[in-house]
């Protein structure tokens, strides 16, 4: 009876976004509450789960997620976004030109949330392809392919950074992990997939020509690589450095409070204002209303987390996620495999790979801890399944079709399918790794 009711919770959330057309943190709330009354929670104690679901998902993620996006704006407004594409561009040269845009999706997309990477660079595809009089979608799709990985598989963004403080996961050695997997993924997906879709032939609408700083606003080659990837790069150091340390009480504070992703991504952004604006001469008060503005951009995203939250706390509470477990535990099914198709599934009837990668998490972690698997694996596993096959109902699926200027038809035949070859590669990438991280 348990798991009837957690299938028909999903199904109501399903219905509730899909059909209803409801937001989803609103969806999640409603759908907490009933889920909590079904499965026989007392009613003075509901809220306090959802309370406490809340609470607990964002109190490790608001920074996180909050400075992220502030740096990703600065990296946009700064121009070292538009400087990063042509410098790799200018490495490439043209003979590879959707392998420099797939490395430039790539770099970029880690400190930029997705619709703004996305928004961000869909006029740079569409002068690269104006210039080149190549295809817009073969020239630009490499770059989306990079966009999406980093989305899906990389913290700081939200989703995985979400489910590595769920899976209690080391979030250096998820993004160590999650690069090593996303690499290959996206030259598979990005400029080998391209090949195949050369014959489509977007008119990208004239609307969306770039507006691009000159040379003289655009910060330094190096400052731009250095600012936009030290979030990356602190993350590793202080996740490798202490094997090579003396291990004692100060070195481990000092990297654990170094290390924590909150300080990275502050330590980051501090630096990034001073070299990517201050130290260019620009106005303090200029860039932290853009920062006001960022933070406004990811509201719904912390929203639909918290709400994730609180429906994975109301199954913990009630005890059915224990019960769950217990039962898939007898399907046999090798958990990281299991949660990749549980992601999978919600994500084609939701169509938010965030939403997806939430719900599937509060279902499988009581198994991740059962079973042993390891949480950083868990995390990327989850976050290929939550990119799975984008179609009528994501508004990437949308944001594809309608900057590109193509028919349904055209945007399955690309967009969905890169999307599809991103999520099975990833579980791939995944289990090839499991054999070797024990």
């Amino acid at each position: 009876m348990t798991l009837l009711i957690v299938l028909f919770s999903i199904l109501l959330l399903v219905l509730l976004i899909t059909w209803g057309k409801f937001n989803p943190f609103l969806a999640f709330l409603i759908v907490s509450i009933i889920a909590g009354l079904l499965l026989g929670i007392p009613l003075d104690k509901i809220t306090k789960s959802i309370e406490k679901g809340i609470g607990a998902t964002l109190g490790s993620l608001i920074i996180i997620i909050s400075l992220g996006a502030m740096l990703g704006k600065l990296v946009a407004e700064s121009g070292a976004a538009q400087r990063i594409t042509q410098s790799l561009m200018k490495a490439f040269g043209m003979k590879y030109i959707t392998w420099a845009l797939m490395v430039t999706g790539f770099i970029v997309g880690i400190p930029l949330f997705y619709n703004v990477g996305f928004v961000l660079m869909v006029p740079l595809i569409f002068s690269v392809a104006y210039q080149t009089k190549l295809p817009a979608v073969y020239v630009g799709l490499p770059m989306l392919a990079s966009l999406s990985v980093t989305h899906g598989f990389l913290p700081p963004h939200p989703s995985p950074a979400a489910l590595v403080a769920q899976f209690n996961a080391n979030m250096g050695l998820t993004l160590v992990y999650g690069i090593i997997i996303a690499i290959p993924t996206i030259i598979v997906a990005g400029p080998i997939f391209a090949k195949t879709i050369r014959n489509i032939r977007a008119v990208p609408l004239q609307t969306f020509q770039p507006k691009q700083l000159t040379e003289e606003e655009l910060p330094g080659t190096g400052n731009s690589f250095f600012s936009s990837l030290l979030p990356v790069l602190l993350l590793i150091i202080t996740t490798v450095f202490p094997y090579f340390l003396e291990e004692n009480e100060t070195n481990r504070s000092l990297f654990s409070f170094i290390g924590d992703p909150s300080i990275v991504m502050l330590i980051s952004l501090i630096v990034a204002t001073y070299t990517l604006w201050l130290k260019r001469g620009k106005s303090i008060k200029v860039i932290m209303v853009q920062y006001a503005d960022a933070v406004k951009d990811i509201a719904v995203i912390v929203l639909i987390v918290a709400g994730a939250g609180a429906l994975k706390q109301v199954f913990t509470d009630s005890g059915v996620s224990a019960q769950i477990a217990s039962r898939l535990q007898g399907l046999n099914i090798e958990p990281l495999v299991l949660a990749w198709l549980i992601a999978c599934v919600i994500r084609l009837c939701v169509g938010s790979a965030t939403v997806a990668g939430l719900t599937a998490a509060g279902i499988v972690y009581p198994l991740m801890i059962q079973t042993g698997a390891n949480p950083n694996l868990m995390v990327l596993s989850i976050g290929a399944g939550s990119l799975m096959f984008s179609h009528v109902n994501d508004s990437g699926f949308w944001l594809f079709k309608e900057y590109f200027n193509l028919s349904i038809k055209e945007t399955i035949r690309s967009w969905s399918l890169m999307e599809t070859i991103v999520a099975i590669l990833g579980l791939i990438g995944v289990l090839i790794l499991n054999l070797f991280i024990k």
